[in-house]
């Protein structure tokens, strides 16, 4: 039986600090071990060779190129600690923990990404600040990053859904369209229509491209590998090429110099039909740690990014030749939000 700690421990430690801060402190290094050894096991290997079959240590060793076995042994361990493993007899098994992330590629993606590059850009953080060096993660890390942006499918899909059963698009624009579930929603919520999803990113097109397929779109939607604007001022040429009643940008101003909205979103506006619609769907720049998190993330990166303020979308809307309704929140309590705005019935080509 555990013995409890003795009156004169207990006031030493009240009087030693801050209580509350200490506590935190730990809690917040238990989680971030844990993130960092879910992290490890899917980089090393270890997990996806266990969702094979239940092996050996040595076994394990063969199968992920480690050469040292008592250290893995002791990496192991700690994994079975954090509640990923098990081990029967001399093999070892994943837990429930260790399978939903193998299974679940939401679950995969989340520690891939905030035990990668989301936390390693406070490790590297002083070199950035002293001018020596800009991230890269937007541009090598985009198959990661289309893949956690489907966590909040659940919510956009309400949005997209909504603004597709009012509009009745005959052809929708999903301009960055990442793993393609945005676009796929907007087919599957008006089943005549077609469409085109545009992403710079080779690797989330093909992403794109195998949601379409498997969820039974591929004949109803093309996608372009391009960046939008150079595709639009080149005449829409291919799948590009006639007017949409409904286009998309999901979670893509940030990735623009705030320069460089303006005239993206005059380019999509005069993509559509008089009366279309164009729907900004938007983490936005708030006093949310999250917020603060991301914006501070894409600042570091190379090129002028950072999130956008709502006020401002609002603005840069209007500037665009497009009527903005006010925005509103997607997913309550977190900084995501949406804009539709119509382009006026008989407006010319914005300019």
């Amino acid at each position: 039986m555990a013995r409890l700690i003795s009156s004169r421990a207990l006031v030493q430690l009240l009087r030693a600090g801050d209580l509350r801060a200490r506590l935190r402190a730990t809690q917040d290094a238990q989680a971030a071990i844990r993130l960092q050894v879910v992290s490890a096991a899917l980089a090393t290997g270890v997990l996806d060779a266990l969702a094979e079959a239940p092996s050996t240590t040595a076994d394990l060793a063969t199968r992920t190129g480690a050469t040292d076995e008592d250290l893995l042994e002791a990496f192991l361990r700690v994994a079975a600690a954090g509640g990923l493993l098990r081990r029967d007899g001399v093999r070892w098994r994943l837990a429930r923990a260790g399978r939903a992330v193998v299974e679940d590629d939401l679950v995969r993606a989340s520690y891939e990404g905030f035990g990668g590059f989301h936390t390693d850009l406070y490790r590297q953080l002083h070199p950035v600040l002293a001018g020596r060096t800009r991230r890269r993660d937007v541009a090598e890390r985009g198959q990661v990053i289309a893949r956690m942006s489907a966590g909040f499918d659940p919510f956009v899909h309400d949005v997209l859904v909504r603004t597709v059963t009012r509009c009745h698009p005959r052809r929708v624009l999903d301009v960055g369209c990442g793993e393609g579930l945005q676009l796929a929603g907007m087919l599957e919520a008006e089943p005549g229509a077609t469409g085109v999803g545009v992403d710079v990113d080779a690797g989330a097109a093909a992403l794109a491209e195998r949601t379409l397929r498997e969820r039974g779109l591929a004949a109803r939607a093309t996608v372009e590998v391009t960046d939008i604007r150079t595709a639009l001022a080149e005449g829409r040429a291919g799948a590009l090429a006639g007017p949409f009643d409904l286009a998309l940008l999901a979670n893509v101003v940030y990735y623009l110099p705030p320069a460089e909205r303006v005239p993206l979103l005059r380019a999509v506006a005069g993509a559509l039909v008089p009366g279309g619609t164009l729907l900004v769907i938007t983490t936005a720049a708030t006093a949310q740690l999250f917020s603060r998190h991301l914006d501070l993330l894409l600042r570091a990166q190379e090129g002028d990014m950072q999130l956008p303020d709502a006020g401002a979308l609002v603005a840069q809307l209007t500037e665009a030749g497009l009527s903005p309704e006010p925005p509103h929140s997607v997913v309550p309590g977190a900084p995501l939000i949406a804009v539709s705005a119509v382009r006026a019935e008989g407006a010319g080509p914005p300019r």
